[in-house]
């Protein structure tokens, strides 16, 4: 009963952090416009490097008090696990970002959601199983939603930009889930990898900055406007400490495509700020970042997701010899 209550209690949690990474992808789009203003005709990826270093560096500087107590003594595993979430994390996050200046917010928070698909085709790999008629018709769903969503062009037969990055960091998230889950880390405790992985993905992202940079003054006046800081203390506060701290507390006590059905809901709160946050934005920091319209690209698109990701989990069509999952 115990077990069931706590599985009970780690499913509310996780769901709690979806709002909060969800706020990320407005947020992060308002931010981006906000810098190119600031600092016309810089690199998207020097705004990335540059966001993702203040983001993480800063969140894993305001938990290291927390840590006094133990006396900053890490195991050699949380310091693996947490460098391990930052690669897949940081990663994940670039490509998210860099994607997030040529796609709406509500593509990349459905287009993000990919890892539903691709963590069970990693457990089949791993497995050698072949796939189950549920698996197919899966994937068949996520890649007609993809090309809806995105846009696809079947002349040129290529995804843009944005939209090929999203699904990059979708890959990425993949690796971060998994590796939440991975039972080679389950006796770590969750505030000192978590530490680890924020301050490594701020320390990876600095030959980034240093490669895109126009010159080191741009690192600070990428900041100076009140909307810039507005933007990037709602994305430490509430996406960073918020979202990733949940995670790597209660993750662990369901299996992790359990995990990605929860963080499903996730698209579904980006695209329903998406319709009227952007405008509020647009006033607060002077910025134009129009509100995003439930169109027909965007209703089927994430439908067809939403479907996959729900079927998935679904007993429908499930092998009565072994879980696809």
């Amino acid at each position: 009963m115990s077990s069931s209550r706590d599985r009970s209690r780690a499913i509310g949690m996780l769901i709690l952090a979806t709002p909060c990474w969800a706020l990320s992808f407005p947020i992060m789009k308002a931010l981006a416009l906000e810098q190119q203003k600031l600092l016309p005709g810089a690199s998207s990826w020097f705004l990335t490097g540059l966001g993702v270093m203040v983001r993480f560096g800063v969140a894993g500087v305001l938990m290291l008090p927390l840590l006094i107590r133990g006396r900053f003594q890490f195991s050699r595993r949380e310091v693996e696990q947490g460098i391990l979430l930052a690669l897949f994390g940081g990663g994940g996050i670039a490509f998210q970002m860099d994607g997030l200046s040529y796609t709406a917010a509500s593509t990349s928070a459905f287009l993000t959601q990919g890892y539903i698909v691709f963590i069970p085709i990693w457990v089949m790999l791993v497995t050698r199983r072949w796939p189950s008629p549920k698996i197919i018709l899966c994937v068949t769903l996520v890649l007609i939603g993809v090309a809806v969503l995105a846009n696809l062009d079947f002349h040129a037969l290529r995804l843009g930009r944005g939209e090929l990055e999203t699904v990059i960091a979708s890959l990425l998230f993949t690796g971060q889930i998994l590796t939440v889950e991975n039972p080679r880390y389950s006796a770590n405790r969750p505030m000192y990898f978590s530490v680890v992985m924020f301050l490594s993905m701020a320390l990876f992202s600095l030959p980034l900055i240093w490669a895109t940079a126009p010159n080191a003054a741009a690192c600070v006046h990428a900041y100076s406007s009140p909307a810039a800081c507005g933007f990037m203390l709602v994305l430490i506060v509430v996406c960073t400490l918020g979202g990733y701290l949940i995670m790597n507390g209660w993750q662990r006590r369901v299996s992790a495509t359990e995990a990605g059905l929860i963080y499903c809901i996730e698209p579904v709160c980006a695209s329903a700020m998406s319709l009227f946050l952007p405008a509020w934005f647009s006033v607060w920091a002077n910025i134009h970042y129009p509100n995003e319209q439930l169109t027909d690209r965007l209703l089927i698109g994430g439908v067809l997701v939403t479907v996959a990701n729900l079927l998935l989990q679904s007993p429908w069509l499930e092998s009565k010899k072994a879980s696809d999952v």
